[in-house]
């Protein structure tokens, strides 16, 4: 719950930051802040473990490899989601992109789907009214949907990739390390395209050091880790529907802390977008024949 409202209010703090810096530059500083706040848990860690796992047969070179291997590819999923995010952001308000982020837990089954894992009924109930949901956040009259909205759409479905592909990393590979190396790349990927294509100052860093100090060690650092801690001991259906409750959060810290209300359409649109994420992760109903 408390992993919930740190990621809430990290869009007020990602909304806010974007006064002084473009979202490639924000997000670079911001990783490598996260990557940094990482560096001493994971001494702590290692001063904890001083010998392999009973069993363990991999040689350390093998598995450093395979470490970087898996960091490498979380980090160019995850700065690609959380630019796309960053970019939206320059125009969709902290409450709507927490909302319109929260689709990546109804994307994620539907994704599965691919790799042999065949969604419910329920899933697909939620894929509709997650829809619905997301054409009244982001379509207003006959304007269409907004570029900012439709970039943060999109940056869902790679947040959902991420999900997968982190799903998919073996059980043996450290995930502090993971997230740590994730970061690194995720930061060198944004500041070459902040270098490329924009232009920002040591000063505009200073001038956003809260919400990049926020960012970077309470929402990436202090957030990865403490999701890591409580999905050991909380079942992942009952994890994901806790964190679901992410972009409830974002839209409440958006009105609080920026003044940013929703309207009666946009709240319909979240009310709809948070009953598709809840009505996804209830359990299936066991056939007859799974209960012998």
């Amino acid at each position: 719950m408390f992993t919930a409202l740190i990621w809430g209010g990290a869009f007020v703090a990602q909304s806010v930051g974007m006064d002084y810096l473009g979202p490639f530059a924000f997000n670079g500083v911001r990783y490598l802040i996260g990557a940094a706040a990482l560096l001493p848990v994971i001494a702590f860690a290692s001063r904890l473990r001083k010998s392999p796992p009973e069993g363990e047969t991999v040689s350390v070179r093998d598995q450093r490899k395979r470490l970087f291997r898996w960091g490498v590819v979380c980090g160019l999923l995850l700065a690609s989601a959380s630019l796309l995010q960053q970019s939206g952001m320059q125009t969709a308000s902290a409450g709507k992109a927490g909302f319109l982020t929260a689709l990546y837990i109804v994307i994620v089954p539907v994704l599965g789907m691919f790799m042999g894992r065949r969604p419910g009924v329920k899933v697909w109930i939620g894929v509709a009214l997650a829809l619905v949901g997301a054409y009244l956040l982001s379509v207003k009259g006959g304007e269409g949907i907004a570029t900012g909205d439709l970039l943060v759409i999109g940056s869902a479905v790679l947040f959902s990739v991420h999900i997968l592909v982190i799903g998919s990393v073996p059980s043996d590979v450290d995930g502090i390390k993971l997230s740590c190396i994730q970061f690194f790349v995720a930061a060198i990927i944004s500041f070459a395209l902040a270098f490329i294509f924009e232009t920002f100052t040591l000063g505009d860093v200073f001038s956003a050091w809260i919400p990049l100090l926020y960012t970077g060690v309470v929402s990436s650092g202090i957030g990865y880790t403490l999701q890591i801690l409580g999905q050991r001991t909380v079942n992942p259906t009952v994890a994901s529907l806790i964190l679901s409750l992410e972009s409830v959060f974002a839209v409440l810290a958006g009105w609080v802390l920026l003044n940013q209300p929703l309207t009666s359409r946009e709240i319909v649109g979240c009310v709809l977008v948070f009953l598709a994420v809840v009505l996804a992760q209830l359990p299936e109903a066991k056939r007859p024949s799974e209960n012998r």
